[in-house]
């Protein structure tokens, strides 16, 4: 009660302006009109000041969040009912101007009635008790004096708390009608959090890939270097080289990455993201982890449009990864092909004992995340930018060879109209297969 007085006492504040406003341009549209004496054209001044309060909230798209805070902290709404941000679209807008006509009009009469009706009480209850008070000439009239007197001046101040009541009830019920979330303010919302949604899978992603793979290597280069550091101490200073140079480049992959952040911020990224020029140089540290990597490329890869080399290079990392990761030193064919108005990207490895297993349990990984905790990420991130693309992606085993199949439309403009459709899952092929 008490903070929805103060909401509506404040509703009369705001109302004062336009009120003063309202008292000026009366006379000047009507000969004799006085608002600053006479008490009905006072009233005239009144309701044109309402006018002018709803053409400022149609001309001032901030007033809707001043509003909605005084709401959610004087009136006790919740912060769900109410929208956020400024009145954009005019659907807002009108309803914000009928919400701060109400609130205006509300707030003035209570704002009037406290200011004149708590005196006039105080002069009904004490007028038994004082002769001056009994005077005619005070304005009271002979029926309130005697016991009258002070029944009125309590009813008078019920009156008062009465209608602040019933208005402050009134006001919070309307106000998320008119302060709530318009259809439009719905599917902004939608957007931005699609939108968010997106940037941090597209986040995720680059890190998964950029950082996986190093570690993948590094992990199977040190393994290595471990076992035959007593037995072969060159080949384990040649390991511990690769763990160097590996470790170097994936630190320059991670400022990619952060870079990406600083896109986010608005500032230009740290260093560009790997495309397909830098495909040897991925080969080459793949090989130094003890995979050796045939690889074929047929047809141009200089010429392709720079985004859709960029996922390429991240589809054959993320494919070459899970090779390291799961497979370990086994021979790898990796097969680029331009043609056809696409790019087709193949990794093939062979699976072998618990390897197989494994990807068993992957084929089964569309069941749901569950099964495999924390995984199956790598596989996902390959559909999700294929998809964004128009492509598609898949990945099976067959015959003991597992095989990681992408496929990529050569144009960049379907990359341009899908990364702000990009989902917070996968679907298509590639969500069937998990990486293994």
């Amino acid at each position: 009660m008490g903070r929805r007085w103060v909401h509506l006492v404040l509703g009369g504040a705001l109302l004062m302006p336009f009120f003063l406003l309202a008292s000026v341009v009366v006379p000047l549209l009507v000969d004799g009109a006085d608002p600053l004496r006479d008490l009905g054209w006072q009233f005239v001044a009144f309701g044109g000041a309402l006018p002018l309060a709803a053409l400022a909230a149609l001309l001032f798209p901030l007033l809707r969040p001043l509003e909605v805070a005084a709401v959610r902290s004087l009136c006790g709404v919740p912060a769900e009912r109410l929208a956020e941000g400024p009145a954009v679209s005019w659907a807002a807008r009108r309803r914000t101007a009928l919400w701060f006509v109400a609130h205006l009009l509300a707030g003035g009469i209570v704002s009037g009635m406290t200011l004149s009706a708590p005196p006039a009480a105080v002069v009904l209850l004490l007028q038994p008790f004082a002769d001056p008070l009994r005077n005619t000439a005070l304005g009271v009239p002979d029926l309130f004096h005697g016991v009258l007197g002070p029944l009125a001046g309590l009813a008078l101040l019920a009156l008062v708390v009465g209608t602040a009541w019933g208005a402050g009830v009134l006001l919070a019920r309307v106000a998320p009608v008119l302060l709530g979330p318009t259809p439009a303010d719905r599917l902004a919302a939608a957007e931005r959090r699609a939108a968010e949604l997106a940037s941090r899978n597209r986040l995720a992603r680059e890190l998964h890939d950029a950082v996986g793979h190093a570690l993948s290597a590094v992990t199977l280069q040190a393994g290595a270097a471990r076992r035959v550091l007593d037995t072969d101490p060159e080949f384990a200073r040649r390991a511990l080289a690769a763990i160097e140079e590996t470790t170097r480049d994936a630190v320059a992959e991670l400022d990619t990455v952060l870079g990406l952040l600083r896109e986010e911020d608005g500032s230009d990224p740290a260093a560009p993201a790997p495309t397909l020029d830098g495909l040897e140089a991925l080969l080459g540290r793949t090989r130094a982890a003890g995979v050796p990597v045939e690889a074929t490329v047929e047809g141009p890869c200089a010429g392709l449009a720079p985004v859709v080399s960029r996922e390429a290079y991240r589809i054959v990392q993320e494919g070459l990864s899970n090779a390291l990761r799961h497979a370990g030193p086994v021979p790898v064919r990796l097969h680029l092909g331009v043609g056809e108005g696409e790019l087709l990207i193949r990794v093939e490895n062979p699976v072998a004992g618990a390897v197989s297993g494994a990807a068993e349990a992957v084929a089964g990984a569309a069941a749901g995340p569950a099964d495999r905790p924390g995984g199956g990420r790598g596989l996902r991130g390959i559909a999700e930018r294929a998809r964004l693309l128009g492509g598609a992606a898949t990945a099976a085993e067959r015959d003991g060879v597992w095989r990681l199949t992408a496929r990529l439309p050569l144009t960049g403009a379907a990359a341009g109209t899908g990364t702000g459709a990009e989902t917070s899952t996968a679907t298509g092929t590639g969500t069937g297969t998990e990486e293994w």
